[in-house]
Protein backbone atom coordinates (compact mmCIF):
# COMPACT_ATOMS: atom_id res chain seq x y z
CA UNK A 1 0.00 0.00 0.00
CA UNK A 2 1.23 3.50 -0.84
CA UNK A 3 0.90 5.86 2.12
CA UNK A 4 -0.53 9.35 1.62
CA UNK A 5 1.83 11.95 3.07
CA UNK A 6 0.20 15.08 4.48
CA UNK A 7 2.44 17.55 6.31
CA UNK A 8 3.94 15.57 9.20
CA UNK A 9 1.95 12.33 8.92
CA UNK A 10 1.81 9.33 6.58
CA UNK A 11 -1.72 8.00 6.31
CA UNK A 12 -1.66 4.26 5.71
CA UNK A 13 1.41 3.45 7.77
CA UNK A 14 1.47 2.11 11.33
CA UNK A 15 -1.26 2.88 13.82
CA UNK A 16 -4.46 4.31 12.30
CA UNK A 17 -4.40 8.09 12.43
CA UNK A 18 -6.91 9.87 14.65
CA UNK A 19 -8.93 12.67 13.06
CA UNK A 20 -10.79 15.01 15.41
CA UNK A 21 -13.81 16.92 14.02
CA UNK A 22 -14.62 20.59 14.61
CA UNK A 23 -18.37 21.13 14.57
CA UNK A 24 -19.02 24.64 15.88
CA UNK A 25 -21.80 26.84 14.52
CA UNK A 26 -20.08 30.16 15.23
CA UNK A 27 -16.54 31.37 14.60
CA UNK A 28 -15.58 31.56 18.29
CA UNK A 29 -16.92 28.07 19.00
CA UNK A 30 -14.95 26.71 16.03
CA UNK A 31 -11.69 28.28 17.16
CA UNK A 32 -12.25 27.19 20.76
CA UNK A 33 -12.65 23.59 19.58
CA UNK A 34 -9.48 23.87 17.51
CA UNK A 35 -7.59 25.08 20.57
CA UNK A 36 -8.81 22.04 22.52
CA UNK A 37 -7.58 19.77 19.74
CA UNK A 38 -4.19 21.50 19.66
CA UNK A 39 -3.90 21.01 23.43
CA UNK A 40 -4.55 17.24 23.31
CA UNK A 41 -1.69 14.95 24.37
CA UNK A 42 0.71 13.81 21.67
CA UNK A 43 -0.80 11.25 19.24
CA UNK A 44 -4.35 11.84 20.52
CA UNK A 45 -5.01 13.92 17.39
CA UNK A 46 -3.10 13.40 14.15
CA UNK A 47 -5.31 15.62 12.03
CA UNK A 48 -8.36 17.85 12.39
CA UNK A 49 -11.51 18.00 10.27
CA UNK A 50 -13.47 21.21 9.96
CA UNK A 51 -17.10 20.26 9.32
CA UNK A 52 -17.97 23.50 7.57
CA UNK A 53 -21.62 22.49 7.10
CA UNK A 54 -22.12 23.29 10.79
CA UNK A 55 -20.87 26.89 10.33
CA UNK A 56 -23.72 29.41 10.20
CA UNK A 57 -21.89 31.79 7.85
CA UNK A 58 -20.42 29.17 5.51
CA UNK A 59 -22.11 30.72 2.46
CA UNK A 60 -20.95 34.26 3.20
CA UNK A 61 -18.07 35.52 1.07
CA UNK A 62 -14.82 35.70 3.00
CA UNK A 63 -16.08 33.95 6.13
CA UNK A 64 -14.69 30.52 5.25
CA UNK A 65 -11.25 31.94 4.44
CA UNK A 66 -11.24 33.92 7.68
CA UNK A 67 -12.01 30.82 9.76
CA UNK A 68 -9.49 28.69 7.87
CA UNK A 69 -6.77 31.28 8.41
CA UNK A 70 -7.41 31.19 12.14
CA UNK A 71 -7.61 27.39 12.21
CA UNK A 72 -4.22 27.15 10.53
CA UNK A 73 -2.76 29.54 13.09
CA UNK A 74 -4.15 27.49 16.00
CA UNK A 75 -3.39 24.04 14.60
CA UNK A 76 0.12 24.84 13.40
CA UNK A 77 1.50 21.89 11.41
CA UNK A 78 -1.42 19.57 12.16
CA UNK A 79 -3.05 18.55 8.85
CA UNK A 80 -6.50 20.05 8.25
CA UNK A 81 -9.35 18.34 6.37
CA UNK A 82 -12.12 20.54 4.97
CA UNK A 83 -15.54 18.86 4.80
CA UNK A 84 -18.98 20.10 3.84
CA UNK A 85 -21.28 17.17 4.61
CA UNK A 86 -24.61 17.47 2.80
CA UNK A 87 -27.95 16.74 4.44
CA UNK A 88 -28.49 13.58 2.42
CA UNK A 89 -25.30 12.10 3.90
CA UNK A 90 -25.91 13.18 7.48
CA UNK A 91 -24.76 16.81 7.33
CA UNK A 92 -26.32 20.04 8.50
CA UNK A 93 -27.06 21.85 5.23
CA UNK A 94 -28.07 21.17 1.65
CA UNK A 95 -26.00 22.43 -1.28
CA UNK A 96 -25.87 21.26 -4.87
CA UNK A 97 -23.84 21.42 -8.06
CA UNK A 98 -21.82 24.54 -8.74
CA UNK A 99 -22.34 25.90 -5.22
CA UNK A 100 -20.81 22.73 -3.77
CA UNK A 101 -17.88 22.87 -6.19
CA UNK A 102 -17.23 26.54 -5.53
CA UNK A 103 -17.37 26.10 -1.77
CA UNK A 104 -14.66 23.45 -1.86
CA UNK A 105 -12.64 25.42 -4.41
CA UNK A 106 -12.64 28.48 -2.16
CA UNK A 107 -11.27 26.34 0.67
CA UNK A 108 -8.49 24.82 -1.43
CA UNK A 109 -7.52 28.18 -2.90
CA UNK A 110 -6.80 29.64 0.54
CA UNK A 111 -3.74 27.42 0.95
CA UNK A 112 -4.78 26.60 4.51
CA UNK A 113 -6.24 23.10 3.99
CA UNK A 114 -4.36 19.88 3.28
CA UNK A 115 -7.26 17.59 2.36
CA UNK A 116 -10.83 18.02 1.19
CA UNK A 117 -13.79 15.64 1.32
CA UNK A 118 -16.04 15.22 -1.71
CA UNK A 119 -19.11 13.00 -1.69
CA UNK A 120 -19.23 10.24 -4.29
CA UNK A 121 -22.91 10.71 -5.02
CA UNK A 122 -22.49 14.35 -5.98
CA UNK A 123 -21.86 12.82 -9.42
CA UNK A 124 -18.89 11.83 -11.53
CA UNK A 125 -18.46 15.23 -13.17
CA UNK A 126 -18.45 17.07 -9.85
CA UNK A 127 -16.04 14.61 -8.24
CA UNK A 128 -13.61 14.68 -11.17
CA UNK A 129 -13.64 18.48 -11.29
CA UNK A 130 -12.93 18.83 -7.56
CA UNK A 131 -10.23 16.15 -7.67
CA UNK A 132 -8.45 17.85 -10.57
CA UNK A 133 -8.59 21.35 -9.13
CA UNK A 134 -7.55 20.16 -5.67
CA UNK A 135 -4.62 18.18 -7.04
CA UNK A 136 -3.52 21.18 -9.09
CA UNK A 137 -3.21 23.06 -5.79
CA UNK A 138 -1.43 20.20 -3.99
CA UNK A 139 -4.47 19.28 -1.87
CA UNK A 140 -5.32 15.61 -1.29
CA UNK A 141 -8.89 14.36 -1.80
CA UNK A 142 -11.00 11.96 0.25
CA UNK A 143 -13.95 10.72 -1.82
CA UNK A 144 -16.64 9.59 0.59
CA UNK A 145 -20.01 7.95 1.00
CA UNK A 146 -22.13 7.85 4.17
CA UNK A 147 -25.19 5.66 4.67
CA UNK A 148 -26.99 6.50 7.92
CA UNK A 149 -29.76 3.96 7.35
CA UNK A 150 -28.14 0.64 6.53
CA UNK A 151 -25.07 -1.34 5.54
CA UNK A 152 -24.81 -2.24 1.84
CA UNK A 153 -23.71 -5.72 0.84
CA UNK A 154 -19.97 -6.37 0.86
CA UNK A 155 -19.87 -6.38 -2.94
CA UNK A 156 -21.59 -2.99 -3.08
CA UNK A 157 -19.17 -1.51 -0.55
CA UNK A 158 -16.26 -2.72 -2.66
CA UNK A 159 -17.80 -1.34 -5.87
CA UNK A 160 -18.27 2.09 -4.28
CA UNK A 161 -14.68 2.25 -3.06
CA UNK A 162 -13.36 1.05 -6.42
CA UNK A 163 -15.41 3.80 -8.09
CA UNK A 164 -13.84 6.35 -5.75
CA UNK A 165 -10.39 5.20 -6.83
CA UNK A 166 -11.38 5.36 -10.50
CA UNK A 167 -12.44 8.98 -10.01
CA UNK A 168 -9.03 9.91 -8.61
CA UNK A 169 -9.49 9.68 -4.85
CA UNK A 170 -6.31 9.77 -2.81
CA UNK A 171 -8.27 8.07 -0.02
CA UNK A 172 -11.68 6.35 -0.42
CA UNK A 173 -13.96 6.59 2.62
CA UNK A 174 -17.20 4.81 3.44
CA UNK A 175 -19.28 4.98 6.64
CA UNK A 176 -22.37 2.83 7.16
CA UNK A 177 -25.03 2.20 9.77
CA UNK A 178 -25.30 -1.38 11.06
CA UNK A 179 -28.65 -2.92 11.86
CA UNK A 180 -27.01 -6.06 13.25
CA UNK A 181 -23.62 -7.42 14.30
CA UNK A 182 -23.47 -9.20 10.95
CA UNK A 183 -23.54 -5.80 9.24
CA UNK A 184 -20.38 -4.83 11.11
CA UNK A 185 -18.70 -8.01 9.90
CA UNK A 186 -19.79 -7.17 6.35
CA UNK A 187 -18.09 -3.79 6.55
CA UNK A 188 -14.91 -5.23 8.09
CA UNK A 189 -14.78 -7.99 5.49
CA UNK A 190 -15.07 -5.46 2.67
CA UNK A 191 -12.33 -3.34 4.26
CA UNK A 192 -9.96 -6.29 4.52
CA UNK A 193 -10.60 -7.33 0.92
CA UNK A 194 -10.23 -3.80 -0.40
CA UNK A 195 -6.86 -3.28 1.25
CA UNK A 196 -5.61 -6.76 0.42
CA UNK A 197 -6.62 -7.02 -3.21
CA UNK A 198 -7.68 -3.69 -4.66
CA UNK A 199 -6.34 -0.57 -2.99
CA UNK A 200 -3.31 1.29 -4.27
CA UNK A 201 -3.82 3.76 -1.43
CA UNK A 202 -5.18 3.88 2.13
CA UNK A 203 -8.91 3.53 2.79
CA UNK A 204 -11.13 4.77 5.59
CA UNK A 205 -14.13 2.74 6.72
CA UNK A 206 -16.35 2.70 9.76
CA UNK A 207 -19.55 1.18 11.04
CA UNK A 208 -21.46 3.81 13.02
CA UNK A 209 -23.48 3.74 16.23
CA UNK A 210 -22.92 1.66 19.34
CA UNK A 211 -23.01 -1.61 17.41
CA UNK A 212 -20.21 -0.44 15.14
CA UNK A 213 -17.82 0.92 17.76
CA UNK A 214 -15.46 -2.02 17.30
CA UNK A 215 -14.81 -0.87 13.71
CA UNK A 216 -13.36 2.40 15.03
CA UNK A 217 -10.59 0.66 16.96
CA UNK A 218 -9.64 -2.33 14.79
CA UNK A 219 -8.43 -0.49 11.70
CA UNK A 220 -4.87 -1.77 12.01
CA UNK A 221 -6.15 -5.35 11.81
CA UNK A 222 -8.64 -4.89 8.96
CA UNK A 223 -7.12 -2.01 6.98
CA UNK A 224 -8.86 1.28 7.80
CA UNK A 225 -6.14 3.94 7.96
CA UNK A 226 -8.00 6.72 9.82
CA UNK A 227 -10.48 6.73 12.66
CA UNK A 228 -12.47 9.63 14.10
CA UNK A 229 -12.49 10.65 17.75
CA UNK A 230 -14.01 13.66 19.45
CA UNK A 231 -12.60 16.37 21.67
CA UNK A 232 -16.00 17.43 22.96
CA UNK A 233 -18.88 17.33 20.48
CA UNK A 234 -19.02 14.28 18.19
CA UNK A 235 -19.79 14.60 14.48
CA UNK A 236 -21.25 11.10 14.03
CA UNK A 237 -22.91 8.42 16.19
CA UNK A 238 -20.51 6.07 17.93
CA UNK A 239 -17.49 8.39 18.05
CA UNK A 240 -15.24 7.87 21.07
CA UNK A 241 -13.19 10.50 22.85
CA UNK A 242 -9.86 11.09 21.11
CA UNK A 243 -7.73 10.47 24.21
CA UNK A 244 -9.54 7.22 25.01
CA UNK A 245 -9.26 6.16 21.39
CA UNK A 246 -5.53 6.87 21.34
CA UNK A 247 -4.96 4.70 24.42
CA UNK A 248 -6.85 1.75 22.92
CA UNK A 249 -5.15 2.00 19.51
CA UNK A 250 -1.68 2.09 21.03
CA UNK A 251 -2.45 -0.85 23.32
CA UNK A 252 -3.74 -2.92 20.40
CA UNK A 253 -0.65 -1.97 18.37
CA UNK A 254 1.68 -3.16 21.13
CA UNK A 255 -0.22 -6.43 21.59
CA UNK A 256 -0.17 -7.09 17.83
CA UNK A 257 3.60 -6.85 17.96
CA UNK A 258 4.02 -9.27 20.88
Amino acid sequence: MNAVEVRNIRIGEGIPKICVPIVGKERKEIIDQAERIAALPEKAADLAEWRADWFGDVMQDGCVEDVLRELRRVLGEMPLLFTFRTVREGGEKAVEGEHYIRLIERATETGYVDLVDVELFMGEGTVREIVKRSHDLGVKVIVSNHDFNSTPAREDILLRMEKMLALGADIPKIAVMPNSKRDVLELLSATEEMTRLHAECPVITMSMGETGVISRICGEAFGSAVTFGSAGKASAPGQMGAKELCTILRLLHRKAGD
